[in-house]
């Protein structure tokens, strides 16, 4: 059963990271929508920057960046096949360079791990969409916190219905150590008419203090044009 990801969000004071793809309500456009949060400083002192092929995170004020290291990455990447990668770390790049070698997004991760910040060992999420739409989410996280173990679960969507996505997000909610996201990506209602309208909803959504970035697209299916926004805290 569908359920109201505005909702979802503003009941989770913290679901730290998080990717939702899916199919526009008239058909006519695949919708990517990632959004971060930050419980410290230097997770918080984060904007989303675009780039030539998609966006980065970049620290709003230099002087105040401490470790760049898991907070410093390229969420997006538009690949010249028309493939849309994005996920909440350098694992971007590792999907793209499998892509580009001639192996499917899976292969890639499957040569990756959850991230290394124990206790709480954040989950890696990752999404791919293609040309006409179909898209694929993953999780790569620890077994029940035991980082001796990573598990790594595929969705793949081949005939989204419109008016519809799938959302996964690193964690369940707030705690130390923090949840990691369980189960399989929430199928949601997509209704927003437009790019402008998702992302207003969304960011209106998300907890005030916490949220950091917030980047939504919609993708003509047809003609291939993209029409995106950029949402930070910091502007």
């Amino acid at each position: 059963m569908k359920q109201d990801l505005c909702a979802l969000l503003r009941e989770n004071s913290y679901p730290g990271r998080g990717i939702m793809l899916g199919r526009s309500a008239d058909g006519k456009s695949a919708v990517i929508a990632y959004f971060i949060m930050g419980r410290s400083e230097n997770s918080r002192n984060r904007v989303f920057e675009e780039t030539q092929d998609g966006i980065r995170t970049k620290a709003f004020d230099e002087s105040k960046m401490t470790d760049p290291s898991l907070i410093i990455y390229h969420p997006v990447r538009r690949m010249p096949n028309g493939i849309t990668i994005v996920t909440n770390g350098d694992q971007t790049d590792t999907i793209r360079d499998s892509i580009l070698q001639g192996h499917c997004y899976r292969h890639g991760l499957h040569r990756r791990a959850f991230e290394p910040d124990g206790p709480n060992w954040t989950p890696r999420i990752s999404g791919e969409v293609l040309p006409d739409g179909r898209y694929a989410l993953s999780i790569l996280k620890s077994l029940d916190g035991d980082e001796s173990c990573c598990c790594r679960y595929f969705y793949e969507y081949d005939a989204p219905k419109a008016g519809s996505g799938h959302f996964i997000c690193t964690y369940q909610g707030d705690g130390n150590p923090l949840p990691s996201f369980a189960g399989e990506p929430v199928f949601v209602d997509l209704t927003a008419p437009d790019a402008p309208t998702l992302a207003k909803e969304l960011w209106e959504s998300l907890n005030e203090d916490n949220k950091v970035a917030l980047f939504v697209e919609y993708i003509d299916l047809e003609h291939g044009a993209r029409h995106t926004v950029i949402q930070n805290k910091h502007c």
